[in-house]
């Protein structure tokens, strides 16, 4: 089948200023770099955390540690994504006890993963807070959750999905797209309803 690209949200230079800028309000809003540390969630939030750590380390001149969480057990739908899920390595090097997380993901959805994400990273220790940014919230939400820095906010209906293209990862130039659900997607979704 296939997918029906509706409109592009962002391109690699509108998705870099995003990033500059939720760079810039983090620094803001914490006054400075001091007990900050980021956590990616695998995949793309890994990879978007990065970059906005390196937005940081030249706005600062210093450095801050960086984390990949992976949520794979503790997503509240394990049984509906594969019969054999994949988990691969949690890399949280650093003592998150009484340290300022920022939570990375790309997409804001429903908010599922990130409340599986927030029982993940408690696992590591007890932080001084926990902040979300994002780089699209698209709505919808099923959880009481917000991210507190976002990229673009995106209304979308329930037939569409945001996909995040990111170099490191699909090998092709950054975007963000809405695409239509095509009609097998829509059904394999019915049958798991």
């Amino acid at each position: 089948m296939q997918i029906m690209i509706l409109s592009k949200i962002l391109d690699n230079e509108t998705m870099r200023r995003a990033l500059l800028r939720i760079a810039h309000e983090i620094l803001e809003k914490n006054k400075g770099i001091e007990n900050l540390c980021m956590v990616g969630i695998r995949t793309r939030g890994a990879i978007l955390a990065e970059r906005l750590k390196t937005f940081i380390q030249q706005i600062e001149g210093k450095k801050i540690s960086v984390g990949i969480l992976d949520i794979t057990l503790y997503r509240d739908d394990l049984t509906l994504v594969a019969t054999q899920p994949v988990v691969r390595e949690t890399q949280i090097d650093f003592d998150i006890t009484d340290k300022k997380i920022i939570l990375v993901d790309d997409v804001l959805f429903t908010g599922r993963t990130i409340r599986a994400a927030l029982d993940a990273l408690i696992d590591f220790g007890r932080p001084a807070n926990i902040q979300l940014a994002v780089l699209i919230d698209r709505g919808h939400r099923e959880f009481p959750i917000r991210a507190d820095y976002v990229g673009k906010n995106i209304p979308t209906s329930l037939e569409q999905n945001v996909q995040v293209v990111l170099e490191e990862v699909d090998g092709r130039e950054d975007e963000v797209v809405v695409e239509e659900k095509n009609k097998e997607t829509k059904r394999q979704e019915a049958r798991k309803s």
